[in-house]
């Protein structure tokens, strides 16, 4: 590698210091590329073994894939299964290929339950028959049994290790368990405390135990406020009771109410982080699974079908406009401030969806106050309309010098702004009746009603005032 190559080769892919997307330092990122450079493996290690899992999941995810290729070769044996499992998804099927069968099989005996499941439910049969062959045999059919569960339910996001203890237990005999148990999971919580049939009863929280004198019984230490969810529950309503409900640790039980297995708020607010990423990209059209690493067909692919969606119904708006070819000829000026008024009316819409979509995805938007909110938002928009009527109003007659065409953009400002805060609110609220995500399709169905109305009121009214 020539000098000038040692220079420029870490620009190409290591942000400046100021981009703080980078959670470890330019000069410690363009350290590990010139040892990888070199391949200088010590060093690497060296450099790499400070960085926290998730750092260097990071660093992995922003590299080129000829550079990330290089790396993990490189890294060999040092690689950790926690950096498997912080892994952005449409990266870490490459990166599973790249590793040894031994490497990957270490990696994955480090991780729990939940984490192997999570990490192996997206990638093809043989990649997954590939590390279930690296488990010990328990560690198998626990993520069989996992995997065997709906997708995006609880039974795929708990794990199975589980801290349990019977309910006439002191807290003497739970500490010794505890000191005496060597495979407990890595982090826990709370003591599940279960009945003969293993059906849990209660939660002991850790802090509560240590700080108990030893012949306390452990049922007058459970907490007063705790859930038990479902195997079977969505992922999405588990993280909202973990929000709601400021759980750190639930029980999952089956069909008979068994314990099966425990979800810590860690995974219940990754779920909720996605939840809220999903939502972004769909209100964007840009498809929920798009991703920085994308290549270029497939984030041409993404976004394809939801610009021909976009294009149909600027075709139906333009239909609009061509029932007025006649009005538009006459008046020139129509043509002028027609944008103007769809442009306001599509960004008031978009305003008023996207607290819609909030409060519906955090459950505060519900039956019980939806006429509310329509009746507040269609006040705002009729406060905001009479505002920037009176504004475009005033605009109009000094820049055409026609007052009556100030009155007609006035009037078509307050029924397009009103229209816009009750589709913004109404469109998303009757798409969830019907069982459609409201991010996922609530934006067009927005847009189309507010450049159809804010065309149809401005032209309708032009055509009747001023010919």
């Amino acid at each position: 590698m020539t000098e000038d190559q040692q220079k420029t080769a870490p620009e190409d892919d290591i942000s400046e210091d100021d981009d703080k997307s980078w959670a470890i330092s330019r000069k410690e990122a363009s350290a590990i590329l010139f040892a990888v450079d070199v391949g200088d493996r010590d060093t690497l290690i060296d450099l790499m073994e400070p960085l926290h899992a998730a750092d260097i999941a990071d660093m992995l995810e922003q590299m080129n894939a000829f550079d990330r290729m290089r790396l993990i070769k490189l890294y060999d044996r040092e690689f950790d299964g926690e950096i498997l499992s912080e892994l952005d998804e449409s990266i870490r099927e490459d990166v599973i290929r790249a590793l040894t069968p031994q490497v990957l099989a270490d990696a994955v005996r480090e991780l729990d339950s939940d984490d192997v499941v999570d990490l192996i439910e997206d990638l093809d049969e043989a990649q997954q028959e590939t590390i279930l062959d690296a488990l010990e045999v328990s560690d198998r059919v626990a993520v069989e049994q996992s995997l065997g569960y709906p997708e995006y339910s609880a039974g795929r996001l708990m794990q199975r290790e589980v801290v349990m203890a019977p309910e006439h237990w002191n807290v003497g005999e739970a500490i010794d368990y505890l000191r005496a148990t060597e495979d407990l999971p890595e982090q826990f919580y709370h003591i599940v405390m279960v009945d003969p049939k293993l059906r849990p009863v209660g939660n002991v929280a850790l802090g509560r135990l240590m700080a108990s004198r030893r012949e306390v019984l452990l049922r007058s230490l459970i907490e007063d406020t705790w859930h038990v969810i479902p195997v079977t529950r969505p992922e999405a309503e588990v993280a909202y009771a973990f929000n709601q409900y400021h759980l750190i640790s639930a029980p999952v039980v089956d069909e008979s109410d068994r314990l099966v297995g425990v979800i810590t708020i860690d995974d219940a607010m990754a779920v909720l982080d996605e939840e809220h990423e999903e939502d972004i990209l769909r209100l964007a059209g840009v498809g929920e699974e798009s991703r920085l690493s994308d290549n270029t067909l497939e984030t041409v692919k993404q976004r394809l079908p939801w610009l021909a969606v976009n294009l149909l119904t600027a075709v139906l708006a333009s239909l609009v406009i061509a029932q007025y070819e006649d009005v538009i000829g006459a008046v020139v000026a129509l043509a002028v401030l027609m944008p103007i008024v769809a442009s306001m009316g599509g960004n008031a819409g978009t305003q008023a969806l996207t607290v819609a979509v909030r409060a519906l995805a955090t459950k505060d938007l519900t039956s019980s106050n939806v006429w509310r909110i329509i009746g507040r938002e269609l006040t705002v928009g009729l406060l905001n309309g009479v505002v920037f009527a009176v504004v475009m109003g005033l605009l109009a007659l000094v820049w055409f010098g026609t007052p009556t065409l100030g009155l007609v953009i006035a009037a078509a400002m307050v029924i397009n702004l009103v229209v816009a805060g009750l589709a913004g609110i109404g469109v998303p609220v009757v798409l969830e009746r019907f069982g459609v995500d409201p991010a996922l399709a609530s934006g067009t169905f927005v847009t189309t009603v507010t450049d159809v109305v804010g065309f149809f009121a401005f032209l309708g009214l032009a055509s009747a005032v001023l010919l």
